[in-house]
């Protein structure tokens, strides 16, 4: 299986910060540095850095609400990834950057460098952002509509493609004596005309040593899972269950093949989060505590953010309301996570405090054994490929997982035991693109 880790200083879950073992607070890089070493020590697939434009608004656009009940302290993805290149050696760098808030050519750039400086280890997590808080720091009254922004996306990753294929392998060849350094007829203007792009090209860097950085693409909607089957390479999945994680296998490798690609082209990778102690009774006990630190304000005001919708005008102790048509964020996820709210009878701040338990990911509770039965049966009944590991706390979720779980995944012959490539290509089994 492949196993990436979601890079956080906090954890995921939203009482993970407040737990008697969190170290809250600013992270330092000599936190990450040894966050990575454990990782790439564990012979871990890659590091995931995920973003946000904005810190989460409600109440009329009101950051102020998030700061009182949860950390939200993003660290730019690219610093980090690149700070980490020169002192990591096997393990993948992967970041996010919006396709809605930037540049095809500043991308390109940008992933090219880190795959040349990491020898070919760069992945991009390509989003399309999701909230008003974000537009409103680029210049914009609202965030582009959910299939105006997909239709940018298309074209922008088509772009960065292109400016990528741009140098031909080999384009470099230096040539002191006759005082050529490239051979001009291998590198070629990409003369991009679109609705949202005009690019002429080339890129003023060589190809990157992977050919083309991993494209990363996290999403649910019908509308993402098109977008992901003509360009991702890895789908980070939003599953709760083993029934929900093979439901989107199924339809992603039927729209895999639908847009001429095989299954071999991508890896599908849901969150999971580890809650790993030395039973199953400590690790549900250990859930407990942390569920208990959640607070309703914290969980809706993620939501919020998320789903582009204010869930500040409706009362806590009501009935969730059915808001599904006014989602103007992301929209696959949260139809599901509102539908079974309602289903189950839930109040909103029920909702709230259920959600910042788990942000809809499936949680693996139990003995590190227990985890690892769970990993092998998403992977063995075909509902995952491997997974992004979410820690809930940190450092203890990240630890107890390369400590307990990663080893019973080798001793099966689940999980490598060290790395037999170099880039994140090979770590992968993607080919060379």
């Amino acid at each position: 299986m492949h196993l990436a880790l979601f890079v956080t200083a906090d954890g995921i879950h939203h009482g993970g910060w407040r737990h008697a073992s969190a170290s809250p607070g600013r992270a330092g890089f000599g936190f990450y540095r040894t966050l990575a070493a454990a990782a790439e020590a564990a012979c871990l697939d890659m590091l995931f850095v995920a973003d946000k434009l904005a810190i989460d608004a409600i109440h009329g656009g009101d950051y102020r609400h998030t700061l009182r009940h949860r950390p939200a302290n993003c660290v730019e993805p690219l610093t980090l990834l690149s700070a980490l290149a020169p002192v990591t050696r096997h393990i993948g760098l992967a970041g996010t950057l919006s396709t809605s808030y930037a540049e095809p050519f500043h991308a390109a750039r940008l992933f090219a460098g880190l795959d040349e400086i990491s020898e070919g280890r760069a992945g991009w997590n390509a989003i399309t952002s999701v909230s008003d808080a974000e537009a409103r720091n680029f210049g914009r009254a609202e965030h582009y509509g959910h299939d105006e922004r997909y239709d940018r996306a298309d074209e922008f990753i088509t772009v960065v493609k292109k400016l990528w294929d741009s140098w031909e392998d080999g384009a470099i060849a230096p040539d002191p004596a006759s005082g050529r350094f490239a051979d001009p007829d291998r590198v070629h203007a990409i003369d991009h005309t679109g609705r949202w792009f005009t690019v002429q090209g080339p890129l003023n860097a060589p190809r990157p040593p992977q050919g083309r950085p991993v494209i990363i693409q996290a999403g649910a909607s019908g509308v993402f899972l098109d977008l992901a089957a003509r360009h991702a390479e890895v789908v980070f999945a939003v599953a709760p269950d083993l029934e929900r994680g093979q439901a989107f296998a199924f339809d992603f490798r039927a729209r895999l093949a639908a847009a001429g690609r095989t299954d071999s082209a991508a890896r599908i990778l849901p969150g999971m989060v580890p809650i790993v102690a030395q039973s199953d009774g400590e690790a549900q006990d250990l859930l407990g505590e942390l569920d208990a630190l959640v607070t309703e304000q914290s969980g809706l005001g993620f939501m919020s953010g998320s789903m582009n919708l204010d869930l500040a005008p409706y009362p806590v102790d009501g009935p969730v309301p059915d808001v599904r048509d006014q989602i103007r964020g992301s929209k696959g996820r949260f139809h599901h996570v509102i539908g079974h709210a309602i289903e189950q009878g839930w109040t909103l701040g029920e909702l709230g405090r259920w959600y910042g338990s788990s942000l809809s990911f499936a949680k693996f509770v139990g003995s590190p054994r227990r985890v690892a039965d769970t990993m092998e049966q998403w992977v063995t009944e075909g509902a995952a490929d491997g997974f992004v590991v979410m820690p809930a706390s940190m450092p203890l979720g990240a630890e107890r997982f390369f400590q307990d779980v990663v080893p019973i995944l080798q001793r099966r012959g689940l999980f490598r035991a060290g790395y037999t490539g170099s880039t994140l290509r090979d770590h992968l089994g993607l080919a060379m693109a």
